[in-house]
Order: structure tokens, then C-alpha cells, then sequence
């Protein structure tokens, strides 16, 4: 029996299409171990998010080759997909995937030849949502389900629309069956993720929105909890709000993206919101629910922030009484607007210095 080890890094989509691509090998009858195990086979599903997860996708993947050298070591995700001549340097992989690939990821490594490792399709090109088979889930009570990929927002700092693609839904009746299997196996809360979960619906024809999908998993028996992924502040309208008050299996707390309590930071960022909507946004969710929780991401040191700036975003961020934030640094992403305006600015400096 042949082993596999998998590496995820990033966030729970990587973790939900990790779970799935072990359920292929399991089904072929192969073994998944832990990545610390000597394996015949390691997965490394890469993230790109920072220049630091970029740094951890490259050490992992040198790490597995140490565990063993006879391994075929295989590197897929968001990394491989934006940063193709850098993973050409890496010598330890063998094989090369793309996000859409993942889906045949058993059949390509059973046919693996040293001459032909790399196969990368355009996600830009990829209209539908793909399905990456059955998941299973090692946590007792916990599900993620993944409804859509992709993300056409294109914020000046953000590298993954070029990563996954534009916004591609996954159809609901996939996504109940998967939870009412999964509720059938004594799972009690679903947590409900993907790249924009904003956007679901919007590639559809018909009206069929987050809101929809959320009313039809409530009535889910089995299921005790549902909660959201990272979501961006626009989908909370006054419609959306009143519909998911009636929810009773909702968890009450939303992870709002700011990234900027600053309305001049927020347009280079291609934010597409101000401060007063947003603060309007959190006014309408607590007067629904006294005890909502709200919580944010913020970027620092954004190309352009001022001390002025950067002092706004602190008073907005003391105005809205958020219970918990995640607060980094920023870091530039090679392709994206804010990395081309940021050397840009930086080639003007040093020419006025001199």
C-alpha cells in the first residue's frame, strides 16, 4: 500500500480541497499519513496569500524531499498557479499543479513521467465551479463546505484573483447533499467558506444568492450551527440582515474585511465601501442582535499611508468596538497594482535623494 502525506497551508478552502484530493487516493487504496512520516508520495497544497506564505510553501516543499528522497513530491495550489518560473528553481519538485488539476490529481501521479510534470491551465478560463468529489473530516462535530471559488473584486494589493480565477458558484443541491451527509455522520456545525463567499450566486441565472443558500441549510435536520467565513461588508444590506435574524441556527458572528479605517487608503486599495458605510453596515447587524460579534483584518503600512492616515484607521477602529482583530502588516504581491505603485514611488524617491 502506497502512502500519502499531505502540507496545507492557507486557508480552510486549501484545507477543504486537501480533504478531498485524500479522499481520491483513499478510494484508489492508498494510505494517508502524517506529513512528518516517511511517505511515498507528498502533497504540498501552496498558498500565496503574503510574501511569508509564499517563503513556508517553498520550505515545505524542501522539507519533504529530506523526509524522503525517493519521494514524488508534488506541488499544487495558489503558489504554483501565480508564481510558475519561481517553482521552476525548486528542484525537489516532480510534479506541478494547478488549482483546477487537483480534481485528477491520483490519475496524473499513476501516469507521472520525469519528461511531462507541469500542468497549469489559465483559471481565467475556467467558467464553472469544479467538483473535487467527497470530503470526509477528521474533527468530531465540524464540517467546512466549500460553495464557491474565484474573486473578481481585484483589490490593488491582492494577488488571489489571478490564483483562483473569476467567481465560479458552486450549485446548491451539491452543497446540501454534502451536508446532509455529513449531518447524517453526526457533524453538528457546517462553517461555509470559499475564495468571496459574497459573490455566491452571481454567475447564476437565476436569483439564487447567499442568503438563499444559508435559508436552505437551516432546515437542515442534524445541523445545530452554521457559520460564516470571512465576509466582505457590502453583502450586508438591510434585506440580508432581517432574512438571517430568522435564522436560528446562524452563529452570530461575522468577520467583516476592512483592511483600512481610512476612506482615501480604502480607494487605492479598490476597497469597494467607505468608512461610513461600513460603520452604517455594523450599526444594522447590531440592531438586530445586541450581542453580535464582529471581527476585521486590517493592513498596516499600505504604499501611500500616511501617519494622518494610519490615525484614522486607529480612531475607526476604537468607533466600531470590534471583539477581535487580525491585524498585519502589508506585503507586496508581485503582479498586483499596489506592488507595481509601490516600486514605482520608491524609483522617485531614490531619484530625488540623489
Amino acid at each position: 500500500m502506497k502512502t500519502v502525506a499531505f502540507i496545507t497551508l492557507g486557508c480552510k478552502v486549501n484545507q477543504y480541497e486537501s480533504n478531498a484530493m485524500a479522499q481520491q487516493f483513499i478510494k484508489k487504496g492508498y494510505k494517508i499519513i502524517e506529513p512528518t512520516e516517511k511517505a511515498d508520495i507528498y502533497i504540498i497544497n501552496t498558498c500565496t496569500v503574503t510574501n511569508i506564505s509564499d517563503r513556508k510553501s517553498r520550505q515545505m516543499i524542501r522539507r519533504a524531499k529530506e523526509l524522503n528522497k525517493q519521494a514524488i513530491i508534488v506541488a499544487c495550489g495558489c503558489y504554483v498557479q501565480v508564481a510558475k518560473k519561481e517553482i521552476e528553481q525548486i528542484q525537489e519538485i516532480d510534479i506541478v499543479l494547478g488549482n483546477n488539476e487537483k480534481k485528477q490529481i491520483v490519475e496524473i501521479i499513476e501516469n507521472y513521467k520525469k519528461e511531462n510534470n507541469e500542468l497549469i491551465e489559465d483559471v481565467m478560463d475556467q467558467k464553472e465551479y469544479v467538483e473535487l468529489g467527497e470530503t470526509t473530516y477528521t474533527e468530531k462535530t465540524r464540517a467546512v463546505i466549500k460553495v464557491q471559488d474565484g474573486c473578481d473584486r481585484f483589490c490593488t494589493y491582492c494577488i488571489i484573483p489571478y490564483a483562483r480565477g473569476r467567481v465560479r458558484s458552486r450549485r446548491p443541491e451539491k452543497i446540501i447533499s454534502e451536508i446532509e451527509k455529513n449531518a447524517q455522520k453526526g457533524i453538528k456545525e457546517v462553517v461555509i467558506t470559499g475564495i468571496h463567499i459574497a459573490s455566491y450566486g452571481k454567475d447564476f441565472k437565476e436569483n439564487y444568492k447567499l442568503i438563499d443558500l444559508l435559508e436552505e441549510i437551516n432546515k437542515i435536520q442534524g445541523i445545530e450551527r452554521i457559520r460564516l467565513g470571512s465576509i466582505e461588508p457590502l453583502l450586508i444590506t438591510e434585506e440580508f440582515v432581517k432574512r438571517i435574524s430568522k435564522l436560528d441556527k446562524l452563529c452570530s458572528q461575522f468577520h467583516l474585511s476592512l483592511q483600512s479605517g481610512c476612506d482615501e487608503t480604502l480607494k487605492r486599495m479598490n476597497r469597494k465601501y467607505t468608512t461610513k458605510q461600513f460603520e452604517e453596515i455594523a450599526e444594522r447587524l447590531r440592531k438586530y442582535d445586541k450581542d453580535v460579534i464582529l471581527t476585521t483584518d486590517i493592513i498596516v503600512g499600505f504604499p501611500g499611508e500616511t501617519e494622518e492616515e494610519f490615525e484614522k484607521t486607529y480612531q475607526f477602529l476604537k468607533k466600531i468596538k470590534f471583539y477581535k482583530m487580525h491585524i498585519f502588516k502589508y506585503s507586496p504581491r508581485k503582479g498586483t497594482k499596489a506592488a507595481r505603485n509601490e516600486r514605482t514611488n520608491t524609483r522617485k524617491y531614490k531619484r530625488r535623494k540623489k
